[in-house]
């Protein structure tokens, strides 16, 4: 069996933690793992899984990669299908169907899974899988339903008569989600999938033979790199554009007639919201649940998350805060979906919020903006050992580079040289240059920038290790 992650979407309505460069599948729970890191320990510990594919955005590979090496086994094989851009889940699933055929075969189980899904109970989740697997060798497209545990208006529904489903059903207000509860006849839409790659093919083949054969003619044209532990396929742009925009539920499991459900209950969350977020957390007596450093008073039925300075609140009831280094949410508890529409608005104006942190990963380590004005932005860079910065350079700023600790190999313009602790480099506009650690300790800098512009796109690669250069 091979167990598929699906990990896009943004995460909107958990902004300001989740954005579009770090979205819901890498923020970290209270046991310090993210959301990505439990979904894939969920799928490696399935005693039959050969193999864990990914498909994500190929801007987030590293980031998955550094993920995964935190807590997955040395011997276990990573499959990556890396996308340009979101195409929704039908493109995802027939790009990693296709690509599992190829592998293993058309009987070949595949278990597709969400990267920002939570389940608590994984001997549960192993037994529903196990079922799904018995109805996916006969041919069956498997969806999990989730029996309810009250009447929720952000999940979709499945009606459903034992395994076989009679129809699904679209997110429900607040009256109809009571019926379905009170009825016994539906459950909740986990958006987790179980079948055999030519069962879904096929099927596809029928229902969606556009999306089937444009991801086909996209997979033929795409760079696939392989080595012993590794499987990575680099998506065509052009190519993956011509694939029609679908979702796997309306492009197939809402016409298949070849549908089964396995209703389970495993401690399942889609974790959609800040107060599903928070309920993780265990309440105080005021029913408060404080992640991070707070100093309450007269505070009742609120969420707070503060990881970087102390939130003082008084006399409030039912709000949640949620702070970082650049942008605050205040909210009211009753009204947390909505805050994709700040999210939106937010991508609309362009404005930097919405899309990255203070402190922004890269393949090679961390920058964090600690300062910036008009003329100057000074940056904390770090360096992972062995991490090697692109051959690069800006028109239009110079940089000062000062070496905090750690050493720094240094390309500068014409020369090479090493810089140590307490020393530091100038560099010009217009000047190639590298940075490159090479010791076994983190390197950390402080970059100092001039210029008359200073935007993250004023970069002209030359070398990259990393496939990023021009």
């Amino acid at each position: 069996m091979i167990p598929v992650i699906i990990s896009g979407g943004v995460g909107s309505r958990l902004w300001p933690v989740s954005r579009e460069q770090h979205p819901k599948p890498f923020i970290r729970l209270g046991d310090g793992q993210s959301l990505l890191q439990k979904a894939f320990l969920r799928a490696a510990q399935l005693k039959d899984a050969r193999s864990v594919m990914t498909v994500t955005n190929r801007d987030l590979f590293f980031k998955t990669k550094d993920d995964y090496h935190e807590v997955a086994p040395s011997h276990m094989h990573f499959s990556y299908v890396l996308e340009p851009f979101g195409r929704n889940t039908a493109a995802a699933i027939a790009a990693a169907a296709l690509e599992v055929e190829r592998m293993h075969g058309p009987n070949e189980v595949m278990l597709v899974l969400a990267a920002d899904h939570l389940i608590t109970d994984q001997i549960g989740f192993e037994v529903a899988v196990d079922q799904a697997v018995t109805l996916a060798k006969n041919g069956q497209l498997v969806t999990f339903g989730i029996e309810p545990s009250a009447p929720e208006t952000g999940y979709g529904y499945i009606e459903v008569d034992g395994y076989r489903v009679r129809r699904f059903v679209e997110k429900p207000n607040a009256a109809k989600a009571q019926e379905y509860l009170d009825s016994g006849s539906y459950l909740w839409n986990a958006g987790m999938f179980c079948f055999t790659a030519g069962t879904l093919i096929e099927q596809m083949q029928q229902h969606c033979p556009k999306i089937i054969a444009a991801t086909r003619q996209c997979l033929d044209a795409s760079r696939r790199t392989e080595d012993t532990y590794i499987t990575q396929i680099e998506l065509h742009a052009e190519n993956f554009m011509l694939v029609p925009e679908d979702s796997i539920d309306y492009a197939v499991m809402e016409k298949s007639q070849s549908i089964a459900v396995v209703p389970c209950r495993i401690g399942w969350s889609d974790i959609g919201s800040w107060t599903a977020l928070g309920d993780l957390t265990d309440s105080d007596d005021q029913g408060n649940r404080v992640m991070g450093q707070a100093m309450l008073h007269d505070t009742r039925n609120c969420t707070i998350q503060s990881s970087n300075r102390l939130v003082g609140t008084v006399g409030l009831d039912n709000l949640l805060i949620i702070d970082t280094p650049d942008a605050l949410l205040v909210a009211h508890r009753n009204k947390a979906q909505d805050v994709k529409h700040l999210f939106a608005t937010l991508k609309n104006l362009g404005h930097e919020t919405h899309k990255t942190h203070k402190t922004v990963h890269r393949p090679w380590g961390t920058y964090t903006v600690l300062e910036e004005g008009q003329g100057f932005k000074i940056k904390r860079i770090e360096v992972n050992p062995g991490g090697r910065l692109s051959l690069q350079m800006h028109h239009h700023r110079s940089e000062h580079w000062i070496v905090v600790s750690g050493t720094a190999q240094v390309v500068n313009g014409e020369r090479d040289i090493t810089i140590h602790t307490n020393q530091s480099t100038y560099i010009p506009a217009g000047h190639k240059h590298r940075l490159e650690n090479q010791q076994k300790q983190t390197l950390v800098m402080i970059e100092v920038q001039s210029g008359e512009y200073l935007g993250e796109d004023d970069i002209v690669r030359f070398e990259d290790q990393y496939g990023r250069a021009a």
